[in-house]
């Protein structure tokens, strides 16, 4: 870098995520194979960067997230592509374009950052990273049901607390196309009542009207028609049944005849998982069923449902159960912590380490060359419950030292009389010597 020029620093809006802040990340997403695993559900991994077609398809030209969020750029081959701004849309194209659908339903889960142009916030960046699930190839209630429980019992396991799911129908294309027709004529009556952005939608999105944020907005349309309202016989039959199972697993939900969500490909049952603890960001989790997408995107007509769950407003009530003392990490103490001095002590350290490491031993090794006693301090930071101490005296000898620590803000960093000899460069015998130790 030439003289004058300031540090460069990340984009606003996309943070670095520091090795104190990743064990956190790392729980939860443990947490979610697991829940993955014992449901069935295999993991697929798409690309960050799409051709940018597929999302103005899949989620719907007239939406915000198209219309204004998009990362989209012309690439050197003059091609239009977009950094994905939530994973659905590319996890169903990947189905079509390698024939997963003609092997049966498909139950994937994927994970990853995501990227919108928005205003950045407590729990939600420009780079942000979501974990989903999408149910490829089922149609009945119950799986609707199913899928909700999975988001459900995966929070739960987290710890959130306060939840509450919202659930609505957003009916058949038939029962959506009805109801715009009403929707629109009553919006039109109340034109002037409505904010700008509500205004501008009546045309070109106006179901999306009904999630406005506005609440002036909000209090008029409780005047309203609603699409529960406007749904055939055979979609109120199939909602009540999504509802009996939900019963039936003992997960409480609320009705919410104005949660539509934020993407045009749903159909039939919408949903949000709400926490109380994360005030006015309360949603953790949404979803719902989107039969019609496969097809829009030039695959076989596909029922489909799923759902995404944010992890950075996760992260942000997994530090509060931390701080509280609710949530216990494991610990990331290394087996053995290696501390050397002098060119040739260092070098039989190095060997030592990568020895044990290879027979399984966590082992972190001081490289600094410090005095003894600044790295026995180092070694007891650590958390590592030994030492192994290796100087001009060990090499001439032959024989290291291997010596227990104290707990860490001991007066002393090694427990006297707690050490033994063992051969220097006999990495089995060190492993043998500690397991007898431990014994002890």
């Amino acid at each position: 870098m030439s003289a004058g020029q300031g540090k460069v620093q990340s984009l606003r809006g996309l943070v670095d995520l520091l090795p104190q802040q990743t064990p956190l990340w790392q729980h939860l997403e443990a947490t979610a194979r697991e829940h993955f695993r014992r449901a069935g559900v295999a993991e697929i991994r798409t690309p960050l960067l799409e051709h940018t077609e597929l999302f103005a398809r899949g989620i719907g030209e007239a939406t915000d997230v198209v219309g204004k969020e998009m990362y989209t750029f012309v690439d050197r081959g003059d091609r239009s592509c977009t950094l994905r701004p939530e994973g659905t849309a590319s996890v169903v194209r990947a189905a079509i374009e390698h024939g997963l659908l003609s092997q049966g339903a498909q139950r994937l889960w994927y994970g990853g950052p995501m990227f919108r142009y928005e205003r950045p916030q407590a729990g939600r960046q420009r780079q942000f990273h979501q974990i989903g699930v999408e149910w490829l190839g089922v149609a009945d209630a119950a799986s609707d049901a199913e899928v909700i429980a999975l988001a459900w019992d995966l929070l739960a396991a987290l710890g959130v607390g306060g939840l509450a799911l919202e659930l609505n129908s957003l009916g058949s294309p038939e029962d959506r196309a009805a109801y715009r027709e009403q929707l629109v004529a009553w919006l039109e009556a109340h034109r002037d009542q409505l904010d700008a952005d509500s205004q501008a939608r009546i045309s070109t999105n106006p179901l999306r009207v009904l999630d406005s944020k506005n609440p002036d907005t909000q209090a008029l349309l409780a005047g309203a028609p609603t699409l529960a309202e406007a749904l055939c016989p055979e979609s109120r039959e199939r909602f009540a049944a999504v509802q009996e199972a939900l019963s039936a697993l003992a997960i409480p939900f609320v009705l919410n005849p104005r949660l539509v969500r934020g993407l045009d490909y749903y159909s039939h049952t919408a949903f949000e998982i709400t926490s109380s603890q994360l005030g006015a960001q309360a949603t953790v989790c949404g979803g719902g069923r989107y039969d019609g997408l496969v097809e829009q995107l030039c695959g076989a007509a596909t029922p489909a449902i799923g759902w995404a769950l944010g992890m950075e407003r996760l992260v942000l009530l997994l530090e509060q159960r931390l701080a509280a003392g609710e949530l216990q990490l494991p610990a990331a103490a290394p087996d053995l912590y290696v501390v050397s001095r002098g060119a040739a002590a260092e070098r039989a350290g190095l060997a030592l380490a990568v020895a044990l490491r290879r027979l399984g031993l966590a082992v972190e090794r001081d490289a600094s060359g410090s005095a003894f006693g600044k790295q026995l301090k180092r070694a007891q930071r650590s958390g590592a419950a030994w030492v192994a101490m290796i100087g001009d005296d060990e090499v001439a000898s032959g024989q290291l030292r291997l010596k227990r620590l104290g707990a860490a803000g001991d007066a002393t960093a090694a427990v006297p009389d707690a050490e033994s000899m063992v051969p220097l460069g006999d990495a089995g015998a060190v492993l043998t010597s500690l397991r007898l130790l431990n014994q002890d």
